[in-house]
């Protein structure tokens, strides 16, 4: 039976990831299964990104997408699935994980007032105690002093099919060209944006999921855990 450290130890996990490597699946996966909470950091971007989008915000006015982030509500409820994320008291677990928030979570990531709001919360999440935080700064910028670094990553063609498969089970078919296309611009987005860019840590161990199962990439983090003492 596996069980978690000591009680009172505090325990972060900070996984890293482009878009559709799998990070949030295993990390869901991964709380479930130590009885951990599951910090989605990239649900709450995409919660201010939709917020955003409903209050008709330009994309390129940092001044009020900064205000709206300020203003917003986002939190993030641990049930049995995996986490339903509120925004302004509304479940939103559905609406964030549309084409149209695809498309605009990217701009609303750049500008600094947001990441600021969000990683100020994330931070206090992060003091609660065992702690899986999943998202694309978590072991650079949130959590640099995180228990274990992980940077998950996968052939752009694996990340394509995979969130093509999430957007099918939506009821949404999207051409697997655009979608592909889609991810790379993200990537280029994440990855050259000048603040908290998309990088692997100092000391983040890789984990190329692209021939991967689910269950494989759970199993190698919690032999990581074990190994620094973090799960028994």
């Amino acid at each position: 039976m596996m069980r978690s450290a000591p009680p009172g130890r505090r325990c972060i996990v900070a996984i890293d990831g482009p878009a559709a490597s799998g990070k949030s699946t295993t990390a869901r996966l991964l709380a479930s299964r130590l009885g951990w909470f599951y910090l989605d950091t990239g649900a709450m971007y995409r919660a201010v990104a939709l917020k955003v989008i409903n209050e008709g915000i330009d994309l390129e006015d940092e001044d009020r997408i900064g205000a709206a982030a300020e203003r917003a509500e986002v939190v993030l409820l641990p049930y049995e699935e995996g986490t339903r994320v509120l925004l302004d008291g509304e479940d939103v677990t559905e609406e964030i994980r549309t084409p149209e928030v695809d498309r605009c979570v990217g701009p609303v990531c750049e500008v600094p007032r947001v990441r600021r709001v969000l990683v100020g919360l994330q931070r206090t999440w992060g003091r609660k105690g065992r702690v899986i935080a999943e998202g694309r700064d978590m072991g650079t910028v949130v959590f640099p002093d995180a228990d274990l670094k992980f940077f998950m990553d996968a052939s752009v063609e694996e990340r394509a099919r995979r969130r093509r498969a999430d957007l099918m089970n939506q009821g949404i078919d999207m051409p697997m060209d655009r979608i592909r296309g889609d991810i790379e611009r993200r990537d280029l987005r994440d990855s050259t944006r000048e603040h908290s860019p998309l990088k692997r840590a100092n000391g983040a161990i890789l984990l190329d999921t692209t021939k991967m199962d689910l269950m494989e990439q759970v199993d190698f983090i919690i032999d990581h855990l074990r190994r620094a003492g973090c799960v028994e």
